[in-house]
């Protein structure tokens, strides 16, 4: 073969991934080109390592790369293709000109190859997929006509302006391939174990807080790297950059998963869904959820052209329908049939066709607060605090609204000295910071180097859950009420799963977001155990009213007497923000519980409601409900006559 030089120049390779789980990597390397092969080298110590050699009658392609404003992750910008057997070969040039006279050179050197391609793909192949045409094959037809001889017919572009005149520097022999190196740049990564990856789409934006983060937008592809927690993990784009994301912005891409489209809302029941389609008021917003049987779904429509008696707007729940066959249609109307969920959805976006408005507005789906704003981050520094206005006061402290980095809303909670013990809760927070659940108020961090210090949660815009029933009353429904009930009952399982007791659970220690979803607030004052029992001192402090007899009389706190709270928390939501025993002091209220007195049953509770609010309220721990217990309690009431 002849080893006649054509071009030689250091420029800039990608790994070719040969195997999915290969990492993508760029290195520099010195390619030269004559006239039999196109070859690449690792200098070290002044001499030349081969890295890979690509015989000129084996390639079936040059060509550049359509990067489409795509960041392109190394110094060198221009990128061409060398497809050769069933690979591809991404180099990257520093400049156009170089880039021109490489394709154009190859492209000569190739024109008669017997294999030249008829069609080739313009952009990269990158994460299991061509950008280009989305086709999910490697060897997959090229989508776009391939000239073999471009511009090849012009005279040849003299060198680059600028650049040494040695990159063409014809050399007698090339250095022979030291032993061990014959496996090329791929062979560096043969250790690589194969196993498919882990692809996901995001759900929501992350601009990444840190420089370890990684930006995620929603709707692209990313592949998972490293699960470091249940809440933060490592992801690399398809640029190849690297970095951690929060686990709850991310969805498993496959065919059926309906969790990344917009849509799509798991953990929404039929009273939250009316609840946000009044929120946002227009003509055709909805809410795709999961209906009351298992695998189905329901959508609900609202309109303003249709109105109730009462003069309000019409809200309509269409459950999708599949028919018998394998595999199954869907469909709303029988007339029309689609082969999927988000063909019928994309269908109805244009043609309302029976429905009572098109689906215009999908609504419901914002995006959850992170565990902490970045991985393995719990201190923040207060000076990237902005203060605001005062949104209360409690047992610890002033509560107000302020900012982080002046853009992401927060509380910030002043600790007053004296109240805790301090050092104990920093330990216990950086614990607590792993507790991330929608129905649960996130804590953020801490500002634990300076007196007071300040605690840094989740702001919830409409503020605690007694003023918003006493603010609200009379304009509840049965539905909604239990919906709050529910959300509640979640963010408690979440609690209990995890070892944790809150000891003072109370509709006043409930937040409501701007989207009526209440979560749980203020277990970051109680401690975290290892076993399901803690004893309390016995100058602990507690709220009798929503106190069980072991705590009152023992001070002997589980997640049982949680439970006993949460009944009352129940009451407090049925009778929209009543106070417990309002007629009593504490210490009737101890002789009347002791006695077996409980709470009469509010007017606006069914007796199967009553019945929930009395399992929790048993006078032994152990014989009362889990919280998992009372979650499938309450989501059975709510799948009866309340919903669809």
């Amino acid at each position: 073969m002849s080893s006649e030089l054509i071009l030689e120049e250091t420029l800039t390779k990608r790994s070719q991934q040969k195997k999915r789980t290969s990492p993508l990597n760029y290195k520099e390397r010195l390619f030269v080109l004559t006239k039999s092969s196109l070859a690449y080298y690792d200098r070290k110590a002044e001499k030349k390592f081969r890295r890979g050699l690509i015989e000129l009658s084996l390639i079936r392609c040059v060509e550049i790369v359509r990067s489409n404003g795509e960041l392109i992750p190394c110094h060198n910008k221009y990128p061409f293709q060398v497809v050769h057997d069933t690979n591809i070969l991404y180099i990257f040039a520093p400049n156009h000109d170089s880039r021109t006279i490489w394709v154009q050179r190859l492209k000569e050197e190739i024109k008669d190859n017997p294999s030249v391609l008829a069609k080739f793909h313009p952009q990269f192949w990158q994460e299991g997929s061509w950008l280009c045409c989305r086709q999910m094959e490697k060897q997959a037809p090229g989508c776009e006509k391939y000239n073999p001889y471009g511009d090849i017919t012009r005279k040849p572009l003299p060198p680059v302006p600028g650049e040494s005149k040695d990159r063409m520097r014809p050399q007698s022999s090339l250095p022979p391939c030291p032993d061990g190196e014959q496996g090329g740049d791929e062979g560096e990564q043969e250790v690589v174990t194969e196993k498919k990856e882990e692809v996901v789409v995001a759900l929501y934006d992350f601009p990444g807080a840190e420089p370890h983060d990684l930006r995620l937008v929603k709707g692209l592809e990313y592949v998972i790297l490293e699960k470091c927690d249940i809440n933060w993990y490592k992801a690399r784009n398809k640029y190849g950059e690297e970095g951690y994301i929060p686990s709850n912005y991310i969805t498993e891409k496959k065919l059926g998963n309906l969790m990344q489209f917009v849509w799509y809302s798991k953990h929404v029941n039929r009273n939250k869904a009316e609840e946000l389609l009044r929120k946002e008021d227009k003509e055709g917003a909805f809410i795709v959820r999961d209906s009351s049987n298992p695998e189905t779904y329901t959508i609900s429509v609202y309109a303003k052209s249709l109105h109730t008696g009462d003069g309000g707007a019409a809200i309509k729940h269409y459950r999708i329908k599949k028919t018998q066959e394998s595999p199954p249609q869907f469909y709303l109307a029988e007339k029309h049939l689609f082969s999927s969920i988000p063909e019928l959805i994309d269908y109805h976006k244009h043609n309302a066709a029976g429905l009572v408005a098109r689906l215009r507005y999908p609504v419901g789906k914002s995006a959850p607060s992170t565990a902490g704003f970045s991985y393995e981050k719990w201190e923040i520094n207060p000076r990237e605090l902005t203060f605001m206005k005062e949104l209360g006061s409690g047992q610890f402290g002033v509560v107000r609204l302020g900012k982080w980095r002046a853009q992401h809303k927060v509380a910030i909670k002043a600790i007053r000295e004296g109240a805790m013990f301090e050092e104990d809760f920093i330990e216990e927070a950086k614990v607590m910071m792993k507790l991330s659940h929608p129905k649960l108020v996130q804590l953020y961090g801490l500002c634990s180097q300076q007196r007071p210090i300040y605690i840094v949660t989740e702001f919830m815009e409409l503020g605690c859950l007694l003023n918003f029933l006493r603010q609200r009353c009379g304009g509840f429904n049965i539905g909604s009420l239990l919906s709050i009930c529910l959300d509640v009952s979640e963010g408690m399982e979440h609690l209990e799963a995890n070892g944790f007791i809150h000891r003072d659970l109370a509709a006043r220690n409930c937040l409501v977001s701007d989207t009526m979803v209440v979560k749980v607030s203020d277990f970051g004052m109680t401690r975290y155990v290892l076993d399901n029992m803690y004893t309390s001192s016995s100058s602990a402090k507690f709220c009798v009213k929503w106190s069980p007899p072991e705590v009152f009389h023992f001070c002997t706190f589980s997640s049982m007497s949680d439970v006993w709270s949460y009944g009352v928390v129940m009451w407090e939501v049925f009778t929209e923000g009543q106070m417990p025993f309002e007629q009593q002091l504490n210490h009737e209220v101890v002789t009347l519980v002791t006695r077996g007195h409980r709470l009469h049953r509010p007017k606006m509770a069914p007796p199967f409601i009553y019945d929930i609010m009395q399992k929790c309220w048993h006078k032994k721990p152990e014989e009362r409900p889990s919280f998992s217990q009372i979650c499938v309690m309450i989501a059975d009431a709510l799948e009866g006559d309340l919903t669809d």
